[in-house]
């Protein structure tokens, strides 16, 4: 990381940690989820693996993980605070990959074709509460409009891999399975997997799926 930016919003001041790229070609600008914020592993990997394959990478703290409060607003004072960062975001001139984990993801989908989004990148998606399937999220999902990436746990109880839509025609989208993992993308130790390998498969992922944007 070279700087921190504070972006203020309708919603109170966001923060943007910066992991520029040397000739970068596009931005990805990832938010936390609900339970957590930008120290989460797959965040930090990204962040430390994607600058050298030519994407400047935008970790995003919400208003509210700024302000230092534990629990997340609803979600459309979470989808007020990504408008609000957005043109912080857009600055540099790239291509920006709206991207987030969890609840991150949400807003990556709500807000992708408003904002102009080049493509969507959704860690962890919470296709529904864990234990709730019948609470489907999908068309959030579905409606995001632009090319997306969803990088899912096998063992995510928020939505394992096979409980997705079908990804063919109308809101069509790339699934990368990350085997044995949870929420959090963490592998069980009896595993064959571990966390390093585990993310690799992450960061090789979106990696190559954002050489393949155009």
């Amino acid at each position: 990381m070279t700087r921190t930016e504070i972006v203020p919003t309708e919603t109170g001041d966001a923060r943007i940690s910066w992991y520029p790229a040397r000739a970068a070609q596009r931005i990805l600008a990832v938010g936390h989820g609900a339970g957590g914020g930008i120290e989460a592993r797959d965040l930090q990997a990204l962040a430390a693996a994607l600058p050298g394959q030519g994407v400047t990478v935008a970790l995003v703290e919400q208003p509210w993980r700024v302000a230092g409060k534990k629990l997340a607003p609803a979600p459309k004072t979470l989808d007020a605070g990504w408008r609000g960062l957005w043109p912080a975001l857009c600055e540099p001139g790239l291509p920006v990959i709206a991207g987030g984990r969890s609840a991150g993801a949400r807003v990556a989908c709500r807000t992708a074709t408003e904002l102009g989004a080049a493509a969507v990148l959704a860690l962890s998606f919470p296709l529904h509460p864990p234990g709730r399937p019948e609470r489907s999220r999908a068309g959030e999902l579905l409606g995001a409009g632009v090319p997306t990436l969803v990088v899912q746990g096998g063992n995510d109880p928020f939505g394992r891999p096979e409980e997705f839509p079908e990804r063919s025609g109308p809101g069509a989208y790339e699934l990368v399975e990350v085997p044995y993992g949870d929420h959090g993308f963490a592998v069980p130790k009896r595993a064959p997997v571990g966390a390093e390998e585990t993310l690799g498969t992450i960061t090789g992922a979106v990696a190559g799926w954002a050489r393949s944007l155009r």
